[in-house]
């Protein structure tokens, strides 16, 4: 092994606001990992709603609008993050990295030593993970990896044994667990009915895949401009989202009321769409790009007893279950572009921009590929 640098490539994070507050150094001292942790050397780094929702400061109580890529102002800055408190900074961002243990802690046996390797973003408190309020998340209450190195615990990184590439295997982690935390808490089975919106995006697209190898029937909401991508990746039916009656639309593309409905979208089409749901139904939720301000009639949701399920801090058997997906070659990644991290701006900016459908990946190499949803890896060709 070539002995580590002193400092390496980074990008931080400066402060709560727009593109500006992103500043890309190589004199970033690197990281050592603590007793328990392992370091990274960083292949890939998925991008996420997250990254740009922690740096405008959306998750806010303060803002009441759709996530976008401009700053909220100082207003938002005491409780910017997703748990409600403020960010220290400089902060490197990056729930998603891919790469290779080049170092560990005194405490971590050396088997992990050269594994390729993904990460679970969630780090749970070491004492009492099973408390949710002490989790912290990979590039929000900890650097991440938007960087040439990264150190985490050792307890949240998986060996994965895979013929994907460091790119592909950097699409997964925080949208596609994040997919399969929608899932499984509604416990959603074969035969079964389920609505995805925001069907093109990362969490939509992987919605998508979970949800077919579960045996469920899939109504996918996206522009009809991707409904060929959408489909490809397994939606049974698609339905335009600018439809002059999305609900009515989506019945008719479902044949009725349905089991499920898996939103990351919520805004305005909120209230319409929970009709949409069954009695005994179940609504799950992860995102709200449209909006987080929504109308609820409480009597839809008790004379119909119905279910509702925030999904954010999930347990770890859901990442584990993941890993178990890709090992066994039954998802397969949908990477829209890469970009290198030294155009990490204009990634952005075309990742916010949602004209791609599923993934954007940042890689340390220098040069820009794309890659279309239909894949040598589509299960369903």
């Amino acid at each position: 092994m070539s002995r580590l640098p002193g400092t390496m490539t980074a990008l931080h994070l400066v402060g709560n606001g727009g593109p500006e507050m992103l500043v890309l150094r190589h004199d970033v001292p690197l990281p050592v990992p603590a007793a328990d942790e392992v370091l990274v050397r960083v292949r890939a780094c998925g991008m996420n709603n997250t990254d740009v929702n922690t740096r405008v400061g959306w998750y806010s109580k303060s803002v009441t609008g759709a996530t976008g890529s401009a700053g909220f102002g100082s207003e938002a800055v005491q409780d910017a993050g997703w748990g409600g408190g403020g960010l220290t900074f400089p902060r490197i961002q990056g729930a998603d990295p891919c790469g290779e243990v080049v170092a560990v802690g005194e405490a971590v046996g050396p088997g992990l030593m050269g594994r390729r390797v993904l990460a679970d973003g969630w780090i749970r408190d070491a004492v009492d993970p099973a408390d949710r309020s002490k989790a912290g998340y990979l590039g929000s209450e900890r650097d991440g990896g938007y960087a040439q190195f990264c150190a985490i615990p050792a307890r949240n990184v998986y060996p994965v044994e895979s013929d994907l590439s460091d790119v592909e295997l950097a699409s997964f982690p925080c949208s596609w667990a994040t997919a399969e935390h929608m899932l499984t808490r509604p416990a959603l089975v074969a035969g079964e009915t389920v609505v995805v919106t925001g069907a093109s995006g990362g969490v939509g697209s992987a919605l998508v895949q979970l949800a077919k190898l579960r045996g469920a029937r899939v109504v996918a909401v996206t522009s009809a401009a991707k409904f060929a991508d959408v489909s490809a990746c397994g939606a049974d039916v698609c339905v335009d989202r600018a439809s002059a009656d999305l609900a009515d639309a989506v019945v008719e593309a479902a044949g009725g009321t349905v089991d499920v409905l898996a939103d990351v979208v919520g805004g305005t089409d909120f209230a319409p769409l929970l009709d949409v749901v069954r009695r005994g139904g179940r609504y799950t939720t992860a995102g709200a790009i449209a909006g987080p301000i929504v109308d609820l009639d409480l009597r839809t949701l008790y004379l119909n007893d119905l279910e509702l399920y925030g999904c954010t801090v999930y347990e770890p058997a859901v990442f584990e279950a993941l890993v178990g997906y890709i090992q066994r070659g039954e998802v397969r990644p949908v990477v829209a572009a890469t970009w290198p991290l030294t155009e990490f701006r204009e990634a952005q900016e075309a990742f916010v921009a949602k004209a791609h459908t599923g993934a954007m990946v940042i890689r340390s190499e220098e040069r820009r590929v794309g890659k279309e949803c239909r894949s040598r890896w589509s299960p369903y060709h």
